[in-house]
C-alpha cells in the first residue's frame, strides 16, 4: 500500500539543485498577498502520495502561494536558451516558475514539483515573475484534460489565488499553479550550452537526464551511439506527441523550442485550443501574426525545434548519426498519425485508399464548416445498411449528395474488413472523445472565478474530462459546439 504523506513528510530528492551553479540559480518564492485555495486535485496529489486532507489546512495554500516552504525543497530557478518564434534568444529561464524540488514516491518515480507564478528570479527579464489566475485555471484544466484523453502532459495539483494585482493587459488577480512532472527539462536547456560552447556542462546535462530518466539507453557506454541513442528517443516521442495532437484537434499556440519537453509531454500551456470547426489553418494565439504555429503546422514546427536540439547535440554526436536520428521523426510521425486516423475511422488494418477516404471526410468538415470532435464522435455510431442514410451525421454537412457519396464508400471499405456495426462503435468510442477543453468552457469557468469567486466550474469541469470518452448524459450540454459569443475567443501568451 502507498505510503500516505503529509506536506511536511514529502521524500525530497533534489538531483536537479546538485548539478553545478552555471545550470540553475538559488532562488526563494515571493509571498503571494492573501493566498487561498482556487483548486486542488486529488488525481495528482496520489502521484507524490500526499494527503487529500493536506488541502484542507491553513498552511497549505501558503506553502503553495509562496509563503511557507516544504521541508526538504531547495528551490531554483534553471536556465535555458530557445528558439521563438524561429528566432534564438539566447538567455530566457525559468523566468515566472520555480522548480521547489523532485519528490521521489514509494514507486521511485520521481516528480519535479513547479511553482508557476512564484515571484521574480534572474530570467524574469522585464518580467514580474507573476501569473495571473485566468492563465492558471486554464494551464491547470487543460493539463488534466490531456491526460484524461491519454496524452502526455504535465500535471496540476492546485491552483492558488490571492489579493495580489497583476498588470498584464488589464488590471487581474494574481495567482499560482503547481505542476508536476518527472521532468522539466526543455530543448532549451541543451541549446543554452551549445551556443555559449559549453560543451563538458553540454554533456553533463545530457548524462543527467539519460541516468534519471532514460533508463534503456544509461545502461550503454559514454559513445556517440548513446547519445545518438538519446536523441533518437527524444525525436520518436515527439513525433508520437504531436501526432497525438493532431488526431484530437489540439493546438498549441506557442511551440518555440524552449516549450518542448525532453520526455515528448505536453509542457507550457499557454494560448492553447481545440479545434472546434475544422480548419487546418486554425490559430488560437493572436500574437502569432503570420500563423508559424497554426494547426496544421505543428507536424512541421516539431521537426523544426528537433533541428535546432540535432544541432545542439553534435558537439556530442557526429552530424551524419544526428541527421539520421532526425529521420526518424518523420517516419515516426506518419506512422503513428496513420494509425491513430484509423482508429478514428474506426478502421482494424491498412489498405490503400484509407488516406483518400480520411482526407475526403476531412475536406467535407472544412466545407460545411463542421465540428471536428462532434462530427468524428457521431461517425462511432455510423450504420453500413444500404438503406441507412445515418442522418444525424449526414444533418453536419451543407453538401449532402457530397456527403452520401463519401458514405458509400465508407460503407464499402467497412464491408471489405468484416466491420460490424456495434463492436467498431465501442472501439472508436475510446479514442473518438465526447468533451474536450472547448475554450469557452474555460472561458466560463474563468469568468465565475474571477467575478465571483465561484470555483465549482473548475471542479465540475475537471472531473467531466478525467473521463472525456465516457457518455455522461448529465453532462450533455459540454459537448456542444461554442455559442456564438464564444467562437473565435482571443487567447494571448501573458500568463
Amino acid at each position: 500500500m502507498a505510503s500516505v504523506r503529509t506536506l511536511e513528510t514529502l521524500q525530497f530528492d533534489n538531483s536537479f539543485a546538485r548539478l553545478p551553479e552555471v545550470f540553475h540559480a538559488k532562488v526563494t518564492p515571493t509571498p503571494l498577498k492573501n493566498p487561498f485555495l482556487v483548486s486542488f486535485n486529488q488525481d495528482a496529489a496520489a502521484l507524490i502520495e500526499l494527503s487529500p486532507e493536506e488541502a484542507g489546512r491553513p498552511e497549505f495554500a501558503g506553502c503553495f502561494g509562496g509563503q511557507y516552504l516544504l521541508p526538504g525543497s531547495e528551490p531554483i530557478a534553471t536556465v535555458y536558451a530557445g528558439h521563438q518564434f524561429g528566432a534564438y534568444v539566447s538567455r530566457l529561464g525559468d523566468g515566472r516558475a520555480i522548480l521547489l524540488g523532485e519528490v521521489r514516491n514509494s514507486l521511485d518515480e520521481k516528480w519535479d514539483l513547479h511553482l508557476k507564478g512564484a515571484g521574480l528570479t534572474p530570467f524574469s527579464r522585464d518580467d514580474d515573475g507573476r501569473a495571473v489566475l485566468r492563465s492558471c485555471i486554464r494551464e491547470y484544466l487543460c493539463s488534466e484534460a490531456m491526460h484524461g484523453l491519454g496524452i502526455p502532459s504535465t500535471r496540476a495539483l492546485c491552483v492558488v489565488g490571492s489579493e495580489e494585482e497583476v498588470l498584464r493587459e488589464q488590471v487581474e488577480p494574481g495567482a499560482t499553479m503547481l505542476r508536476l512532472a518527472p521532468s522539466h527539462v526543455r530543448f532549451g536547456h541543451f541549446e543554452f550550452f551549445y551556443w555559449r560552447r559549453q560543451f563538458d556542462h553540454l554533456k553533463t546535462l545530457t548524462d543527467y537526464v539519460i541516468a534519471r530518466d532514460y533508463p534503456n539507453v544509461a545502461d550503454l557506454k559514454d559513445t556517440p551511439d548513446k547519445y545518438a541513442r538519446f536523441y533518437h528517443e527524444v525525436a520518436v516521442r515527439t513525433a508520437r506527441l504531436i501526432a497525438k495532437w493532431q488526431a484530437v484537434g489540439f493546438a498549441h499556440g506557442v511551440l518555440n523550442s524552449d516549450n518542448m519537453s525532453v520526455l515528448g509531454i505536453t509542457l507550457d500551456y499557454g494560448p492553447f485550443g481545440f479545434l472546434d470547426e475544422y480548419n487546418p489553418a486554425f490559430i488560437c494565439n493572436h500574437s502569432d501574426h503570420h500563423g508559424r504555429y497554426a494547426f496544421q503546422n505543428q507536424p512541421d514546427i516539431g521537426y523544426f525545434n528537433l533541428r535546432c536540439l540535432a544541432q545542439a547535440f553534435t558537439p556530442l554526436v557526429p552530424d551524419e548519426a544526428i541527421k539520421a536520428e532526425l529521420d526518424a521523426y518523420e517516419a515516426v510521425f506518419a506512422e503513428h498519425s496513420a494509425e491513430l486516423m484509423r482508429a478514428k475511422l474506426g478502421l482494424r488494418e491498412s489498405r490503400p485508399g484509407d488516406d483518400a477516404l480520411l482526407t475526403g471526410l476531412l475536406e467535407l468538415m472544412r466545407g460545411s464548416v463542421a465540428d471536428y470532435t462532434n462530427v468524428f464522435r457521431f461517425l462511432c455510431d455510423f450504420k453500413q445498411a444500404a438503406e441507412d442514410r445515418n442522418e444525424t451525421l449526414r444533418d453536419f454537412f451543407v453538401d449532402r449528395d457530397a456527403f452520401d457519396k463519401w458514405a458509400a464508400g465508407y460503407k464499402e471499405r467497412l464491408r471489405a474488413e468484416g466491420s460490424r456495426d456495434e463492436e467498431r462503435a465501442e472501439r472508436m468510442k475510446r479514442v473518438n472523445p465526447k468533451y474536450v477543453l472547448r475554450n469557452y468552457l474555460a472561458h466560463q469557468a474563468i469568468r465565475l472565478a474571477t467575478e465571483q469567486k465561484d470555483f465549482s466550474e473548475i471542479e465540475r469541469l475537471r472531473q467531466l474530462l478525467r473521463d472525456p470518452f465516457a457518455e455522461q448524459p448529465e453532462m450533455d450540454r459540454y459537448a456542444a459546439p461554442p455559442p456564438d459569443w464564444g467562437k473565435r475567443l482571443i487567447v494571448s501568451c501573458s500568463s
